[in-house]
């Protein structure tokens, strides 16, 4: 299957719910996530990088998120937050030629933190790029987000390995990236381990040890 560029499109699932993200969906985005305990790990380019005034937010998400590509605001569908936006993440770096793409640029409030927000959030997005005939997803991480890297190797992206001093973060000093992949033909199977989580999140109020994957 030739790839083709993913559409902008609704992604609904049984607990969230992926919409296009917007400039006006900013404020709600940056209740969830303008926080210590998203940054700390290294989302957005670490400690350095928190915005916590919405003007300052906003204008650090303007040049953050790829936003000629296709980032996501994850809205909650259950429980007491249910309607409230809880996070983002994104399809980005696409590379018809070689099928690629990356999911990547994902935080949530801390608040849905283990809950079945991130594996559904995955789940999504991987098979709205492998249904776009992707054959290659990259997800990666702050070599040193423990909790976000075994987040992506409990959802079942294949560790390939660490880039060294890949980016600055936003105190100056170098990242290394742990990078991880799923391809077109581990997609069933990965699929189907995402969605008996889902199954065992449904039947345990949605909450398990698993943790919100922050890259």
């Amino acid at each position: 299957m030739t790839a083709v560029r993913p559409l902008p499109a609704v992604l609904t699932g049984r607990f969230v719910r992926l919409e296009p993200l917007t400039a006006d969906l900013l404020p709600a985005l940056h209740r969830a996530i303008a926080v210590p305990e998203v940054f700390a790990g290294g989302y957005g380019g670490g400690p350095a990088g928190l915005r916590e005034d919405l003007r300052g937010f906003t204008e650090w998400a303007r040049t953050f998120y790829r936003w000629n590509e296709l980032p996501f605001a994850v809205r909650l569908l259950t429980g007491s937050g249910a309607g409230f936006v809880v996070g983002t993440s994104s399809l980005a770096d696409l590379d018809l030629r070689t099928e690629s793409a990356q999911l990547g640029w994902t935080a949530y409030a801390p608040s849905v933190w283990g809950t079945a927000v991130n594996v559904e959030t995955k789940l999504l997005l991987l098979g709205h790029a492998f249904a776009a005939g992707c054959g290659r997803i990259t997800i990666q991480a702050d070599s040193r987000n423990e909790r976000s890297r075994a987040a992506i190797s409990g959802m079942g992206g294949v560790f390939e390995g660490i880039r060294r001093r890949d980016r600055r973060r936003a105190d100056g000093s170098w990242r290394d990236t742990a990078v991880y992949s799923v391809l077109a033909e581990e997609w069933p199977q990965v699929r189907s381990g995402l969605e008996q989580r889902l199954d065992r999140f449904a039947g345990s109020a949605g909450r398990t040890e698993e943790q919100g994957t922050l890259e």
